[in-house]
């Protein structure tokens, strides 16, 4: 009931082959065609392969009209409905049914081989697929009759988790980050704002020469002496009252 209202689709579609009257098979060794009048077919026509949920259907039509002129009713193949015969490719001996419950076998041809073979695995994909269709329905069926596992938490039952091996990370234990860029620390003795004194601790600053005479000199007839090389030398004499100390200096002394 389900097939009748299955969906006909179509499978392969030849449009010229040709039908054969045989004789009746002498030996169980299988049907040769050369055994036929090939140079003579009984009929010549268009051939198509439909489905129909797990059948599938060989008809013979006209091939201008689309009449009916015989069909074959598949079940399996390979079977004893489609049957290879020994001697060629080519050629085939089909079962077929007039809807009465009558059959018959006839010789079934085509032109080419490339037909043939489009006719073999037309065939062949359909019945791996039902094959197919059967395995995954069987496993539904195992698989819905198989009482399933109940996970869920019965009434007053409780689970315990239990997490170990947590350390809590020393907020003062992770150490300063480096800072980039290639910089180095400062060489010992440095101040903060980056110059360096000498060894000695001092900053030494160089005598210049001043020669005071032609400043401090008010129009005295007497020559200004060359300074000393000790700048600071007059100064420790400062308690002197000499004129003539002061003249050879280079100093006036104001009274």
């Amino acid at each position: 009931m389900a097939e009748d209202n299955a969906y006909e689709s179509m499978l392969c579609v030849k449009p010229e082959v040709h039908v054969y009257r045989i004789p009746p098979r002498a030996s169980n060794r299988g049907y040769r065609a050369a055994d036929w009048k090939l140079d003579e077919p009984s009929w010549s026509g268009r051939m198509k392969i439909t489905a129909k949920g797990k059948m599938a259907f060989i008809k013979l039509e006209d091939k201008n009209t689309g009449e009916l002129f015989a069909q074959a009713p598949v079940e399996q193949y390979p079977g004893c409905v489609v049957e290879a015969v020994t001697d060629s490719s080519r050629y085939f001996v089909i079962r077929i049914e007039d809807g009465n419950g009558r059959h018959a076998f006839i010789g079934l041809g085509f032109a080419d081989r490339g037909d043939s073979f489009d006719f073999n695995v037309a065939l062949q994909d359909h019945f791996k697929w039902v094959k197919q269709e059967g395995e995954f329905a069987k496993l539904e069926a195992s698989q819905s009759a198989a009482p399933k596992l109940d996970l869920s938490f019965k009434e007053g039952e409780t689970i315990k988790i239990s997490i170990g091996n947590i350390k809590k990370k020393d907020a003062g234990g992770s150490k300063p980050r480096q800072m980039g860029g290639g910089l180095l620390p400062p060489p010992p003795g440095a101040k903060a704002g980056g110059v360096m004194l000498p060894p000695g601790g001092q900053q030494t600053v160089p005598a210049v020469q001043t020669d005071t005479a032609p400043i401090l000199d008010f129009g005295s007839s007497v020559p200004a002496a060359q300074p000393s090389s000790d700048v600071w030398g007059d100064f420790t004499s400062a308690g002197s009252n000499s004129s003539n100390d002061a003249v050879k200096s280079g100093w006036v002394q104001f009274s």
